[in-house]
């Protein structure tokens, strides 16, 4: 089985097959990852075709429980990344 794939080891494989130092690599990875990044804080969308897409969703808010207190709280809304993996990647990974 594969160990956990970080930034680090995807800018490897990058420079090793694009014939790039470790340092161009780990550059493109890391301009990837803030143009996602970016693109989820101004509210947009990242669609990889085959891949996936990334979206930032809104949890509503609510009313909890204090489980110290019993009294009922309110709970504000929250913004949370998503990830939603496209058909060809469930494919491929079953």
């Amino acid at each position: 089985m594969m160990e956990t794939l970080n930034k680090k080891g995807i800018a490897e494989i990058i420079a090793e097959k694009h014939d790039l130092t470790k340092k161009e690599a780990a550059e493109i990875v890391e301009l990837v990852f803030n143009t996602i990044t970016d693109t989820l804080k101004e509210g947009g969308k990242v669609e990889i075709t085959g891949f996936g897409k990334f979206e930032v969703k809104t949890r509503a808010s609510r009313i909890g429980i204090n489980p110290q207190t019993k009294e009922s709280i309110e709970i504000p809304s929250s913004k949370l990344p998503g990830f939603k993996a496209s058909k060809s990647l469930k494919e491929e990974i079953k």
